[in-house]
């Protein structure tokens, strides 16, 4: 990703978004699991109205696929933020 990429998220920042496109490069699941808690994290703290919102999985995982520019799979990631939430 080249630094004249547009921003997607402005409220969670171009850090977040390389971040992103480092976790889709890596191989498997198992390795990208803690690195998208990370990442859920980060966003739970920019947008704070989803911590309780309903369908806060999917709205987590639209914002992940974006962020990644679709190299992200949505199943996964809103896998990783229920797994989250029913371990926190």
């Amino acid at each position: 990703m080249h630094s004249e990429t547009k921003i997607i998220d402005r409220q969670i920042g171009r850090n977040a978004q390389l971040f992103a496109h480092a976790i889709s490069e890596m191989p498997s699941p198992e390795q990208r699991f803690p690195y998208l808690r990370i990442l859920i994290s980060l966003i739970e703290s920019a947008y704070s109205d989803l911590t309780n919102a309903p369908g806060k999985d999917r709205l987590i995982a639209d914002i992940v696929v974006g962020l990644s520019e679709g190299s992200l799979d949505a199943k996964e990631v809103a896998q990783v933020v229920r797994v989250r939430d029913e371990t926190a």
